[in-house]
């Protein structure tokens, strides 16, 4: 998974547009997910790269021999 960076996952393209908490947390859950699902693809490796500043998201991925 490419670009998981922080400006990258969760897009704050779509944060921008929000006008509400609730909806906020929604966005938040969304974006979450689609990483989710992104790494859940992979069969054998995953890769996920970030540049200097990583995605808050990285750290609630609970992957054996993740190394930063």
């Amino acid at each position: 998974v490419m670009a998981c960076d922080d400006e990258v996952i969760p897009s704050q393209q779509r944060i921008e547009t929000v006008t509400d908490d609730a909806d906020l947390e929604d966005v938040y859950e969304t974006e979450r997910h689609l990483l989710y699902v992104a790494c859940t693809r992979a069969r054998n490796h995953l890769l996920i790269t970030s540049g200097d500043i990583p995605s808050e998201f990285i750290d609630d991925l609970n992957v054996r021999g993740y190394e930063k």
